[in-house]
């Protein structure tokens, strides 16, 4: 096996360990080294995130749910009835409800870069997943090309070791050979 990261680079990715990315010299050294490259990439990110962050994840996680659909139509429903029907004379957002335009217009106002921002945030995730995946990856075939490698030496050495033992077995047969009389050979 190569004992250099130079011999890995060239051997089994037949580049030269200077075209390398600092994540490929990273994984080859992890092969080196016989260490794992895997971690749990969301408790890094999670352990990271601020308070804010955390906040508009919520926000976004909420805001894209069929309950907070459901229970915000609801909402506009009550409102609609309550001020049409119920409270006919006195209504305090009547027809064609100007406050409650104003209190949409807010929550549109504040909940749609929250959730850009959250978005932004998973994109960055998702590009750190990827990267990583390369990595596990990598790592993944060239250690299957170590085994075949290894295989390959085990199995080139065990057919010197048949072919020796061919040879022994034949001296062996030659000497028993001369030994038998002239009748007694088979033709």
């Amino acid at each position: 096996m190569p004992k250099t990261l130079a011999d890995i680079a060239k051997r089994w990715l037949t580049r030269r360990p200077e075209s390398l990315s600092e994540s490929e010299r990273g994984v080859l050294q992890s092969t080196l080294d016989r260490r794992t490259i895997s971690r749990d990439i969301n408790a890094v990110h999670e352990h990271k995130m601020s308070t804010g962050e955390r906040i508009a994840d919520t926000i976004a996680r909420v805001g894209g749910s069929w309950s907070f659909i459901i229970s915000f139509l609801v909402f506009l429903a009550i409102w609609t009835v309550a001020n049409t029907l119920l409270l006919a004379r006195e209504a305090f957002d009547p027809y064609p409800f100007i406050f409650l335009n104003l209190v949409l217009s807010m929550i549109a106002a504040i909940q749609a870069p929250v959730i850009m921002m959250s978005q932004n945030r998973q994109a960055e995730r998702d590009r750190l997943d990827a990267s990583h995946d390369y990595e596990v990856n990598l790592k993944a075939e060239i250690e299957i090309m170590a085994l075949h490698e290894k295989f390959d030496d085990i199995r080139h050495q065990e057919i010197l070791a048949m072919r020796d033992e061919i040879g022994t077995l034949r001296a062996v047969l030659e000497r028993i050979e001369s030994r038998l009389p002239e009748a007694g050979r088979p033709a």
